[in-house]
């Protein structure tokens, strides 16, 4: 049994015997609630892989010496963050970790990248098409003249995280599909020269619909994560209006709030 302020280690062969548990039992905080927070951040380290598996519940009791009740509490509330599934004949399995990204004019690819999440993106639509009256307001331009239009889909670890639909005033520079499918939109941007400075970015919620459940893995009706956001150069001038939806199961948005003096 592990004492305060010792660490216990899972048995060697296993993904968890990188790992060192510190399990402090003088500690308010429940041991299930201790044991689960390791296991999380293990997980959005990229410690504890998409597929590695953590063993059942006795012997993970029995290594950390903690009780089955407690390893088996700690698990299902990761079980219902959905970074864990239990499978029968397999046992409990890593299925991913969750996205927390920046409240900042950045990319999704780079913010992915940068966090070691492997990011990969389908191309859907790249073309020009007749602005309707809110993409028209947004880039300034006038209603049914033409702008490019991108539908992409961005994954991790092989599972979709988000739908990207964006409108670009037309011949601001060129995008080439294949350079879409293997870097961001915003650092060919940069590449061509554009300067983002500012935007205008909301944030909501809704429930998938059908297609959309389809195309992002989800149920019908499930939780997503909606972006709406308007970037301009240091010109001022709008250079990307975008509409994106996020997997709430996957995806969340990490800030910090400062209080005014």
């Amino acid at each position: 049994m592990a004492k305060t302020g010792d660490y216990a280690r899972a048995a060697t062969g296993s993904p968890l015997a990188a790992l060192q548990f510190a399990l402090d039992r003088n500690s308010p905080v429940p041991l299930y609630y201790q044991l689960a927070q390791q296991l999380e951040a293990a997980i959005e380290h990229g410690t504890l892989a998409p597929g590695n598996l953590l063993g059942n519940e006795i012997d993970l009791s029995v290594r950390l010496g903690l009780s089955r009740p407690t390893v088996r509490q700690a698990i299902q509330s990761l079980v219902d963050k959905g970074l864990l599934v239990r499978r029968r004949g397999v046992g409990t399995q890593v299925v991913h970790s969750q996205v927390k990204r920046p409240l900042e004019l950045s990319s999704l690819y780079d913010d992915l990248e940068s966090a070691g999440q492997g990011p990969t993106t389908e191309v859907l639509r790249n073309e020009g098409v007749p602005a309707t009256a809110d993409v028209a307001a947004a880039l300034g331009v006038a209603e049914g003249s033409e702008v490019t239009l991108l539908e992409r889909l961005r994954s991790t670890h092989g599972q979709p995280v988000a739908f990207l639909r964006n409108h670009l005033p037309a011949n601001l520079l060129e995008l080439d599909t294949t350079r879409l499918e293997s870097t961001g939109l915003y650092r060919m941007l940069r590449t061509a020269g554009v300067t983002l400075h500012s935007a205008h970015q909301t944030i909501g919620a809704r429930s998938a619909t059908p297609e959309e459940a389809i195309r992002l893995d989800e149920k019908e009706g499930a939780a997503l994560l909606t972006m709406q956001r308007t970037a301009y150069d240091d010109t001022g001038r709008a250079v990307e209006y975008g509409t994106h939806i996020y997997r709430a199961s996957r995806y969340a948005f990490d800030f910090q709030l400062l209080v005014r003096p």
